[in-house]
């Protein structure tokens, strides 16, 4: 009826969902990338972060030395 058939009808829902799943999607990926959504902790080695506690003082140097140790153990 007035030329128009039913192939198309399915394609164009399809792309009704990319038009609004797509940008989402990247909306997404920038917010996190923006607001630091991976952790960076987990590229450090026990050593690097047992280093960094000491240098901000957490501990003295003797619970250092053996805290080093032992990780080296």
């Amino acid at each position: 009826m007035y030329g128009y058939s039913h192939f198309g009808m399915g394609l164009g829902g399809l792309g009704m969902i990319l038009v609004w799943i797509v940008p989402l999607v990247l909306l997404v990926l920038l917010f996190r990338n923006f607001t630091g959504g991976r952790n960076d902790r987990q590229d450090k080695t026990a050593l690097e972060i047992l280093d960094e506690r000491y240098a901000r003082g957490e501990f003295d140097r003797d619970d250092y030395q053996k805290r080093r140790v032992d990780l080296a153990g």
